[in-house]
């Protein structure tokens, strides 16, 4: 996982209607949170709540664009791949597999990670 999240915490979190719908949107393609507030029907607040969540436990990846105007904005996409449970002789393991980075310092930051 990206951070230190427990089950318990993975679990909350993907309970949540709103997490769900902002990483089941942004499988297909990035999109900004003003676009994720219309597609789900949230906030901004909320979409950035749970974006800023997703983040941190390694589910979304944020990209910035830049728009003709020069102005800059971020983007999210889903890192979510996979998620695995399995019970077995009272032992509960959770396996998480991501899409790889697209930056390249993420992609430096899983390499190295992952030594």
């Amino acid at each position: 996982m990206g951070g230190d999240e427990s089950p318990t915490e993975l679990f909350a979190l993907l309970d949540d209607a709103y997490a769900r719908a902002i990483l089941t949107a942004t499988s297909s393609q990035p999109m900004s949170a003003k676009t994720l507030s219309e597609e789900c029907d949230a906030s901004l607040p909320t979409v950035y709540r749970r974006v800023d969540r997703l983040i941190d436990c390694g589910l979304l990846a944020e990209q910035t664009e830049v728009a003709e105007d020069g102005h800059h904005y971020s983007v999210y996409s889903a890192r979510l791949e996979r998620l695995t449970v399995e019970l077995e002789d009272g032992d509960l393991q959770v396996t998480l597999e991501q899409a790889p980075a697209d930056d390249v310092a993420d992609r430096f930051t899983d390499l190295w990670e992952g030594i």
